[in-house]
């Protein structure tokens, strides 16, 4: 994914659509960014006094219960704009290049939160990594959105 992000995203949609394949990754990916979130929130409990326990109740709660949800509608609004953009667009076609995408950066997330449970949020080398899980995602993301809604 990370040399040809087109070609990966065309051959699983060659795949056909199977909305259980795609929750399975957009789940998987958010459990990897919440065991990504731990490293952190021990940092957080550690130096701050917070409840480690609570922290990770609520992590884990944010990142399996709603962020799913919020990720259904970033897959509807991608599409919308995708269908204004390219005609061809599908919606699942968009719901696999965000959740694939999601989950294709998930190693880039791991590394950022062990650096942020290491180094705190205002080390440089914590903003770099951040800032290229970003670039990563959005280029996926990007990637999958067109070769999904490319006309054949």
């Amino acid at each position: 994914m990370y040399r040809r992000p087109r070609a990966v995203v065309r051959s699983l949609y060659a795949m056909g659509a199977r909305e259980d394949r795609a929750i399975a990754w957009l789940m998987i990916g958010c459990f990897l960014v919440f065991i990504s979130r731990l490293p952190a929130l021990q940092r957080g409990a550690v130096n701050g006094g917070s409840n480690f326990q609570q922290d990770t109740i609520y992590a884990f709660f944010a990142l399996l219960m709603i962020a799913p949800l919020l990720f259904y509608l970033l897959a509807f609004v991608l599409f919308g704009v995708t269908k204004v953009l390219r005609p061809a667009a599908t919606s699942y076609g968009a719901r696999l290049a965000v959740f694939w995408g999601w989950l294709s950066a998930t190693p880039v997330a791991l590394f950022y939160g062990l650096l942020v449970g290491f180094n705190g949020l205002d080390h440089p080398g914590t903003i770099l990594i951040g800032a290229l899980w970003l670039a990563v995602l959005l280029w996926f993301w990007i990637s999958g959105l067109a070769e999904t809604s490319k006309v054949e």
